[in-house]
């Protein structure tokens, strides 16, 4: 497999886990504001509703800079590689999924070849 396919993989589990993550935000939403909901209790629609719609946007905006960063990957971006990089070590405290994204996204960023397909640090890409 060569570079070019790592980054390629890295990319799309990258966005994966992030649309996933995405996933979890309107299944939240609609579990806790639904469960509020169902209740009929005012009080409880209003607390629900509060604290659904949070849970819902923190998951979410988490979820952005990983669909964006991959992306970047995708395009070869410099910035997007450093901002995988970091998004994949925080990856590495969702056991067990995000730790192999992590560890393997990590592997794949932190090469040599890698940093040359994205021109950093003044390297050159070696043929394939």
């Amino acid at each position: 497999m060569t570079m070019r396919q790592h980054v390629t993989l890295t990319a799309a589990l990258r966005i994966g886990f992030s649309l996933i993550w995405l996933l979890v935000a309107a299944l939240v939403f609609v579990g806790v504001v639904g469960g509020g909901l169902l209740s009929g209790d005012s009080q409880a629609i209003r607390i629900t509703s509060i604290v659904g719609t949070a849970l819902a946007v923190v998951f979410g905006l988490l979820a952005v800079p990983g669909v964006i960063g991959g992306i970047g990957l995708l395009k070869y971006q410099n910035w997007a590689r450093i901002l995988c990089l970091v998004l994949s070590i925080l990856d590495l405290t969702a056991v067990p999924v995000g730790t192999l994204i992590g560890v393997y996204s990590i592997w794949v960023l932190a090469q040599r070849e890698t940093e040359a397909l994205f021109g950093c640090c003044g390297a050159t890409p070696t043929a394939e």
